[in-house]
């Protein structure tokens, strides 16, 4: 039997189409539009009582929308969850997708339906809300009299549920679009930290914090393997306000995330972080109160480095999307591992460079000073005793030997000038104080020398300040017109620090050839900073700041006695090697 509806019902059931339309066009919110649907097809389809009810992974019905013809409270309140199953409307729409009716209570089955028979209900229609291709939930009608429902309920019912099935796909875009620009917006913070070479424990304790307010987890854990499989944690977040223990070294084995990335290379994730697992891993959790984990590999140009994990304190599994959602971290914690170990190589091989050329000049100077020069001192000696044979007066031959015995010593003190300035023997002798003294004292202008340090550091921390000072002199006194300069230097946080200032006119360029290109490429080789301040008629300002440490240094860095010239070792040591 088909019903009739009048012209009237017509006009009201677009009417009431209409309002939900337009609440759905305004992106109202999801709870506002359940309410109103449950309240409009309650109205419209002469009802008791109307409700929406979501389905959930779990198995339930969950109630989001509901309406009462009374006013006076509602048998099924927001929030209330059932259990599927048994023969009852919910379980029929949710089993099969289609709408479903059922005219007798006796009929009913289940926990929902012994639910609807304490509150006295009687017949029920309800159709499925469809989303995007798949069940969301559904749309009922509930009489409290035994009288069923028109055979048109379903029908005029299934204009609601396209509106709602609208606005939970339009609600779920808006989602999805904003998660993905908090995504975006992520990544691009982490990604600025890659790009500038940030400190990788900067970038790590970043992804950390980004990740876990990302992913609304509770725990995010960086670690990295050891080749046995041990893992340290290099970063932590968490949202408890507690400080998770960063730097801690957790053995391999068991039944837990780090181990399970660590022997597969591939993702893992645990959903109920009880009994099951095991392991150090496994018991930090627990005592953290994990409950469910996910953990990603991260690889540095094809090998295993370590794994970002992140967990919940909740009873449920984490999102199935998880594991995809980590990936695009990974991939900037892997950038940024490959950039700092190439930084570092890079800075160790140049470090190596210098050591070798200084090495080489050490050499040079040496063969200079232990060979050339003393065979020229001998020859003058030679020379000297072989003008006492001749026998005195203004003869022509002692003229000559005069002259050939002057020009000797004056090559001696030239071959000396050249071996001072190719490598300073009072630098290797005896340290950075006394070689600046000498260098102040040979300056061409005078010199005020602030010395706070006289401790021997790493021999090429001390080449290279000594060659700054050296390099800074003989701009201010050559091409500034410097009439005095200011050395001072200090150590301070584990460095060394140079500062050299003269009164000359300024105007430095570092690009002209002054020799400072040469020396910032000595500093930074080092790890070191150098920087230059020479506004035009204000003099000029050279800055240098070295690690008391030598990355990749091939030579014992650590000095506290004088070098022994014979064999380039050191005496007296006393303390432990400075080095990397």
């Amino acid at each position: 039997m088909t019903a009739v509806v009048s012209s009237e019902q017509i006009v009201q059931e677009r009417a009431a189409l209409r309002r939900v339309a337009t609440l759905v066009a305004t992106a109202t919110p999801p709870e506002q539009v359940f309410a109103a649907v449950a309240a409009e097809a309650g109205r419209l389809l002469g009802s008791d009582l109307a409700g929406i009810c979501r389905f959930d992974a779990d198995g339930t019905a969950a109630a989001v929308g509901a309406w009462s013809r009374s006013g006076h409270g509602r048998p099924f309140p927001v929030g209330t969850r059932v259990p599927l199953g048994g023969r009852n409307v919910a379980t029929l729409v949710f089993e099969t997708g289609r709408p479903a009716r059922i005219d007798t209570a006796a009929d009913a089955s289940g926990t929902p339906a012994a639910y609807a028979r304490e509150r006295g209900f009687g017949p029920v229609v309800g159709v499925p809300i469809d989303v995007e291709g798949r069940p969301w939930g559904v749309v009922m009608v509930i009489s409290l009299s035994p009288q069923p429902f028109p055979p048109d309920t379903e029908d005029r019912l299934a204009g609601f549920t396209e509106l709602v099935a609208t606005a939970i796909a339009n609600t779920q875009a808006r989602v999805e679009l904003r998660e993905f620009a908090e995504e975006q917006a992520a990544l691009r913070r982490v990604a600025t930290l890659v790009a500038r070479a940030a400190p990788s424990e900067e970038v790590f304790a970043a992804v950390a914090a980004e990740v876990g307010q990302l992913l609304a987890v509770d725990f995010t854990v960086l670690g990295r393997y050891e080749p046995a499989g041990a893992a340290t944690y290099v970063a932590a977040w968490t949202r408890t306000g507690r400080d998770f223990p960063v730097g801690i070294r957790v053995e391999p084995g068991g039944l837990n995330v780090h181990t399970l990335v660590f022997e597969s290379g591939r993702s893992a994730r645990i959903d109920d972080y009880g009994a099951t697992t095991s392991g150090t891993a496994a018991q930090i959790g627990r005592d953290w109160g994990f409950r469910a984990a996910v953990g990603m590999p991260i690889s540095v140009e094809g090998r295993l480095w370590g794994c970002v994990s992140v967990a919940s304190m909740r009873n449920e599994p984490l999102p199935p999307d998880t594991e995809d959602r980590l990936a695009a971290f990974t991939e900037l914690v892997a950038t940024a591992i490959a950039n700092a170990e190439a930084q570092a190589a890079l800075t160790a091989s140049r470090a190596r460079i210098v050591a070798a050329a200084d090495t080489a000049r050490r050499r040079i100077e040496r063969d200079l000073h232990d060979g050339t020069q003393q065979r020229l001192v001998s020859l003058a000696l030679q020379l000297r005793t072989a003008q006492l044979a001749v026998p005195p007066g203004p003869g022509e031959l002692s003229r000559r030997l005069d002259e050939v015995a002057n020009g000797l010593v004056a090559a001696v003190e030239e071959l000396r000038e050249v071996a001072r300035g190719i490598h300073p023997a009072v630098l290797a002798e005896g340290g950075l104080h006394p070689a600046l003294k000498a260098l102040a004292r040979r300056s061409a202008i005078p010199v005020r020398l602030d010395m706070q340090t006289r401790e021997r550091y790493p021999e090429p921390i001390e080449i290279a300040a000594y060659y700054a000072v050296s390099e800074a002199l003989t701009n201010a006194a050559k091409h500034a017109g410097a009439t005095v300069a200011d050395v001072h230097v200090a150590t301070r946080d584990g460095r060394l620090h140079v500062s050299i200032r003269d009164d000359g006119h300024g105007g430095a360029d570092p690009h002209r050839g002054s020799g400072l290109i040469g020396l910032t490429d000595r500093v930074e080789a080092l790890g070191g900073q150098l920087r230059l301040h020479s506004p035009s008629r204000a003099g000029t300002t050279i800055q240098l700041s070295l690690p008391l440490t030598v990355p990749g240094a091939p030579y014992d860095t650590a000095v506290t006695g004088p070098r022994d010239r014979r064999t380039g070792g050191r005496e007296g040591r006393s303390c432990p090697t400075a080095g990397p």
